[in-house]
Formats: C-alpha cells, structure tokens, sequence
C-alpha cells in the first residue's frame, strides 16, 4: 500500500530543505576548504552535482518559473486534501524552506549565487578521482 499523500508531500518538503542544505554547505565549504586544505571540497562529482543544481534553480526563476519541488509538494498537499495544521516541525521546515519575498528578489539572489559559485569552480578546481588510473 502506497504512503498517504500527505506524507509524500512531506518527504517533499524534507527533500526541498536537504537540497537547499547542500547547496549552501558547498557555498560555505568550498572557500573554506581550499583554505584549510580539505581535499573533499574538489571533488569533481559532488561540485558538478553543485554547480547543476544551482544552475537549474537560476534557470527556473529566471523564467518565473515555481520550482519544481514547490509543485510536487503543493500538488501532493492539494491532492490529500490536507487542511489540518501541521505539526510544530514541519511548519519550522517550511518557513525555512519559504520566504515570504516578491520573486524578483529570488532571481537575483539565486543568480549571484550561481555566479559565485562558477567563480568557486575556477578559483578552486575539482579534480577528478584517480581511482583505477594507472599509477595513481
């Protein structure tokens, strides 16, 4: 039996808050890293995964567009029918997740931040694992 579509909307929003957690470790790590000389911070996969994912949430406000976690969790929402109140949690996650800003605001923001983070990608490059490279 499928879970209730309240708590997919839930795991949805939960989701929505994890990427935006790591968006901003690597904003964060990144700088960081190179200086205190953590080798994690150029992982070649984890700053494209980065990088793509601040590029598509550029991408979406940039054409007005709702991204598409928002959707998913409001269709789910609607879709359960929930009007109840939501737990103490939950309602914490959301004002986290959901900021009571007009939409140019967003686009901006998420574009500098985009910006800064492909500055990042040059002033401190990824490198890709030498794992099964010969002599390395």
């Amino acid at each position: 039996m499928p879970p209730p579509l309240s708590a997919l909307a839930r795991l949805v929003l939960y989701l929505h808050l994890g990427v935006i957690v790591f968006n901003l470790f690597w904003l964060v790590a990144i700088p960081l890293g190179a200086w205190r000389g953590w080798s994690f911070v150029r992982s070649f996969g984890w700053r494209a995964l980065h990088l793509a994912s601040l590029a598509v949430v550029a991408l979406q406000a940039a054409l007005g567009r709702l991204c598409f976690l928002t959707i998913w969790q409001e269709e789910l929402t609607a879709a359960a029918g929930d009007t109840g109140k939501p737990s103490l949690i939950d309602e914490l996650v959301t004002k986290a997740v959901f900021w009571p800003l007009p939409a140019w605001v967003f686009v901006v923001l998420y574009l500098a931040v985009l910006v800064y983070a492909a500055l990042l990608w040059f002033l401190v490059p990824p490198r890709r694992s030498r794992i099964g490279r010969a002599g390395g």
